[in-house]
């Protein structure tokens, strides 16, 4: 199936073997996706699951959709740091901590970060509309952090989500340097510096 098709979770409350299928479904959704990645075989994870592959569609339109609902928790974590961080008394490395979150949760999972990327450019998919309060937290602590003097005034929160997975990906692709991730970020920061260097990073 295409991975373009808007969806919506399911309507609440559902019937007692509904809301079972779903639970299982996600839970072997994640499973799958850190032994295989995310393109882990959705007939595989329905069967794991003990269910059609129609049931599994039923819930979940979509590989994005599925994808989408196995990251909540994750999302409503980093929403909720970047809340409190927010009021952190120096933005600049608030914000760079935000980042770093985002790049670690993006990668936890093989193929994530290509998804992510892929889905910025499509308002219609899952992933995409996941985007939207992301950008919306990210904008917060960057205009913090540019009232600051500490980022340029020109550096924009969709340029830095772009980054962030972009430093995802390349760290996927050379898991034999676990540092990568981190020395591509500094290199990010020391682009975005502003013309106050002392409230910078």
């Amino acid at each position: 199936m295409a991975t373009t098709a808007t969806w919506t979770p399911p309507p609440r409350p559902m019937r007692a073997d509904a809301r079972r299928n779903y639970d299982r479904l996600l839970a072997e959704a994640r499973a799958a996706f850190a032994e295989h990645g995310t393109d882990a075989s959705l007939e595989d994870i329905a069967r794991r699951a003990e269910v059609g592959i129609g049931t599994l569609y039923r819930h979940f339109p979509n590989r994005h959709a599925l994808m989408s609902a196995v990251f909540q928790d994750a999302l409503a974590s980093l929403l909720a740091r970047s809340q409190e961080l927010v009021e952190a008394p120096r933005p600049c490395h608030a914000l760079m901590e935000w980042l770093g979150a985002i790049i670690t949760h993006a990668g936890t999972y093989r193929g994530l970060a290509q998804a992510l990327m892929s889905a910025s450019r499509d308002e219609s998919s899952a992933l995409s509309q996941c985007n939207v309060p992301m950008r919306a937290a990210g904008s917060a602590l960057l205009a913090r952090a540019q009232e600051t003097g500490a980022v340029r005034p020109d550096v924009s929160i969709d340029d830095l989500m772009r980054l962030t997975n972009a430093i995802a990906l390349a760290a996927e692709e050379a898991p034999d340097d676990p540092g990568l991730a981190d020395r591509l970020l500094t290199l990010t920061v020391q682009g975005l510096k502003g013309a106050s260097p002392e409230a910078g990073c």
